[in-house]
C-alpha cells in the first residue's frame, strides 16, 4: 500500500508521496513514487503512483521510452495536461493488457492508478487522477485534491483544510498532517516523504524535500498536532444531557 497526494490551488500546485510499497513484520521495502518531467519554460509535469509496483514502473517507463521519440506524439511535445493524462492511461492499458493476464495466473492484482499534474505553456495548471482502467478525470473548484493509496486516514483535516485559495506554505502544513496521521493508523504507509511544490506558471519546481524519520520540522509537526489534538479533545464540554458524570466503569 501507499499514499500519494496531490493539491491544486490557485497560487500552485502541491504533490507528496510515501516510499513504502510493501510492510510487515521482517519485510518493508521502500521505492521512489514521485516522478517528475520537467523542460524548463515549457512545462513541467508531476506524476505520482499507486499499485502494483511493477506496472506502475512499466507504465512509466513506457511513457519515457515514447518521450524519445519527437516524430510521435509524446509528453515533451503535446500541446496539454489532457493530452498528457491521455498517453499516461493508453500506457497503463498498453502494460496491463501485457502482464495482466500472467500476474492474474498467481493471483496477483495488477490494477494501478496514477495522479498527474503541473503546467504546460499556453494553458493553466491541471490535475488528473487516472484509473487502473486508464481513463482519468479531473480537478476543478469543488475538488482541489487527488488522492490515492491509502486515502482514508489523511482526509479528514484536507476536507477541513483545503480550499483553492489555501496559500501553498498551509498547503503543505495540511499535507504533513495528512501524511502524519495516515502512518499513525497504517503501517503500510511510511517515511521517506517526496515533497513537491509548484508556483503558478513558474514552469519549475520550487520546492523539492525528501522528508525522512530524522526531518526536524516533520517531527515537530507530528508532535504539535498530536499536543493541539489532545488539548482541544480535552477543552470540549462533557454532553449537556448527562445529569451527572458517569463512573469511570459505566457499562456501554
Amino acid at each position: 500500500m501507499t499514499y500519494c497526494l496531490a493539491l491544486k490551488l490557485n497560487a500552485g500546485m502541491v504533490f507528496a508521496s510515501d516510499s513504502r510499497t510493501n510492510a510487515g513484520v521482517d519485510h518493508i521495502a521502500m521505492f521512489k513514487k514521485m516522478r517528475t518531467f520537467i523542460n524548463r519554460g515549457d512545462r513541467t509535469i508531476v506524476i505520482l503512483s499507486s499499485g502494483n509496483l511493477s506496472i506502475t514502473q512499466n507504465a512509466i517507463n513506457l511513457l519515457e521510452q515514447q518521450g524519445r521519440h519527437p516524430e510521435n506524439r509524446n509528453i515533451w511535445n503535446v500541446e496539454s495536461m489532457f493530452d498528457v493524462a491521455q498517453l499516461l492511461g493508453e500506457c497503463l492499458r498498453s502494460v496491463r493488457q501485457h502482464d495482466g493476464a500472467f500476474l492474474a495466473q498467481s493471483n496477483v492484482d495488477a490494477s494501478a492508478n496514477f495522479i498527474v499534474g503541473g503546467q504546460i505553456r499556453g494553458e493553466p495548471m491541471r490535475l488528473c487522477l487516472v484509473y487502473a482502467e486508464g481513463n482519468f478525470i479531473e480537478a476543478g473548484e469543488e475538488t482541489p485534491f487527488f488522492q490515492i493509496g491509502e486515502t482514508k486516514y489523511g482526509k479528514p483535516i484536507l476536507d477541513r483544510v483545503i480550499k483553492p485559495d489555501t496559500p501553498l506554505d498551509e498547503a503543505i502544513k495540511c499535507v504533513l498532517v495528512s501524511f502524519d496521521s495516515t502512518m499513525r493508523s497504517n503501517l503500510s504507509v511510511g517515511l521517506p516523504i517526496d515533497l513537491a511544490c509548484y508556483s503558478e506558471s513558474h514552469f519549475d519546481l520550487n520546492l523539492v524535500q525528501h522528508i525522512t524519520d530524522d526531518d526536524p520540522y516533520f517531527s515537530q509537526i507530528s508532535r504539535r498536532w498530536s499536543e493541539g489534538l489532545r488539548g482541544v479533545f480535552a477543552s470540549l464540554p462533557s454532553p449537556d444531557w448527562l445529569s451527572e458524570p458517569l463512573p469511570r466503569d459505566f457499562p456501554l
